[in-house]
């Protein structure tokens, strides 16, 4: 895919990975829209990224628990930029704890944002990814993979999340869609409430997930890496 002048809607893209990807988008010529549930972090995050150019960057506010305001973003990133071609539904949170300590409220949470606002994302988005031939990606986890004490909420999501993705790349493959999900283990993110600092420079950075994210756009249309598991190279010895 030649990137110049294409265009990306990546959930949850203000800071972490989603802002890692958006920054490698940017870089290459494409026009990004990030959202947010905070409006206001969306709109000058994607100031920021407008002033580092080459491309342009709208923020929008939206929940990805709420299917209209997927739809909304959709529209807007059309009516801004005449196209979508890349979708990144990354927004995602950790609730961790014993099955006896997890609350209704943390399933509901982790669920309806990691699994469920991935659905809305893609069902909002899907006619015109099939219109403009382009690519759906889904930022999963190696926990969607690896199951461990205390993730019952966090390994359900991305579990089904795998699933889900790998579902929609046979249903939209001969559509000229392309999907991919990729699965990456540490990174250095706020997630979980975490700060990122200088103890976290083993991990995956956001950045190197943006790149991927250009390496796999770049890759001939014959050619999908369906699935990526992502690992620090050298994490540190138990």
């Amino acid at each position: 895919m030649d990137l110049k002048g294409k265009v990306a809607l990546i959930t949850g893209g203000t800071k972490g990975i989603g802002l890692g990807i958006a920054e490698a988008l940017i870089r290459q010529g494409m026009h990004v829209t990030i959202t947010s549930r905070h409006g206001d972090e969306a709109r000058s995050v994607a100031e920021r990224l407008t002033a580092q150019g080459p491309g342009r960057a709208l923020g929008v506010e939206a929940d990805v628990r709420d299917f209209e305001a997927q739809q909304r973003s959709v529209q807007r990133t059309r009516d801004a930029f005449g196209r979508l071609d890349v979708v990144v539904a990354n927004a995602g949170i950790g609730r961790f704890g014993s099955i006896e300590e997890l609350t209704v409220e943390d399933w509901k949470q982790v669920i309806d944002i990691n699994l469920t606002g991935a659905f809305y994302t893609v069902k909002a988005s899907v006619d015109a990814l099939i219109e403009s031939k382009g690519y759906l990606i889904t930022i999963a986890s190696l926990a969607g993979a690896n199951f461990f004490a205390g993730g019952s909420a966090y390994n359900a999501s991305k579990f089904g999340l795998v699933g889900f993705t790998q579902a929609v790349m046979l249903d939209l493959r001969h559509k000229g869609v392309r999907v991919t999900t990729i699965m990456p283990g540490s990174v250095a993110t706020y997630f979980n409430d975490h700060t990122p600092g200088p103890d976290d420079a083993w991990k995956i950075q956001p950045e190197d997930i943006g790149q991927m994210v250009v390496d796999i756009l770049h890759l001939p249309p014959r050619t999908l890496p369906s699935k990526i598991e992502v690992r620090p190279s050298q994490p540190p010895r138990r």
